[in-house]
């Protein structure tokens, strides 16, 4: 078997089995980012920050059921297989890469958007309600307190109205009777805002799919040209045609 065929074909059947193995991954990733947005939706009034999310998402779909197809055309050399196989690896190619441009721009834009909305949630802070639910699973798992600063609670509300104190969920230990939420006690308080942590831990979710996305991509890309040599040389022996360099 010609050395060119036999090189692309073992290419072709690796990315075939790839295939399910990406799916899973792309999955993950799709799911982890809408996991991670969903935790502090409420931080977050613009949706199209899961663009990317459920682009990944629907490329695994893709990927899982076309696996298949790639196998099986690459064992068989059918000219309308690897065809229809070129067709999907550049569908799935140019999703990716729409993701990553999707990434690329968003990234930029969130920091803006997260700042507007923390301090609209931070300032109808109440315990009882969804905006008090949210502001403290996130100052509780961040280990946060405030939008800036710890002092960032000193202009809303709830401070004026609770003996200037800020809500529990900032103390280090919430356990703790001694830490009271007064802000003359720094040292039992988290003092770090949570705009900053939270816009780090987006900014690296955002990452971690553009990486996977960029790693994918490469992939895709060998793929296409793999079919292109087994389409060529294929052609090239059905029609008796030798080339020149033979």
């Amino acid at each position: 078997m010609d050395c060119g065929i036999l090189t692309s074909k073992t290419v072709l059947l690796f990315l075939s089995l790839v295939f399910w193995a990406a799916g899973a991954a792309l999955a993950y990733v799709g799911a982890y980012v809408i996991k991670s947005y969903n935790n502090f939706d409420h931080f977050i009034q613009d949706k199209y920050t899961l663009i990317p999310a459920a682009i990944i998402i629907g490329v695994a779909v893709v990927m899982f059921i076309f696996g298949l197809v790639g196998c099986c055309a690459t064992i068989r050399e059918s000219k309308v297989g690897l065809s229809f196989f070129f067709l999907i690896i550049m569908l799935i190619f140019a999703a990716e890469v729409a993701a990553l441009v999707f990434s690329l721009i968003y990234q930029n834009k969130i920091s803006g958007d997260l700042e507007r909305s923390m301090n609209d949630v931070f300032a109808k802070y109440s315990e009882n309600e969804p905006e008090g639910r949210a502001v403290d699973y996130l100052q509780t798992q961040l280990q946060c307190c405030g939008v800036q600063n710890y002092t960032s609670w000193s202009n809303t509300t709830w401070y004026a109205t609770h003996n200037n104190t800020v809500p529990l969920s900032c103390c280090k230990n919430a356990t703790a009777t001694q830490c009271t939420g007064r802000l003359d006690q720094p040292d039992l308080l988290n003092t770090e805002g949570c705009e900053t942590k939270l816009d780090h831990l987006l900014q690296g979710v955002l990452s971690y799919a553009m990486l996977v996305i960029l790693g994918f991509a490469i992939i895709k890309f060998f793929g296409m040209l793999s079919v292109c040599v087994i389409t060529c040389k294929t052609g090239n022996r059905r029609s008796g045609y030798q080339p020149l360099y033979a």
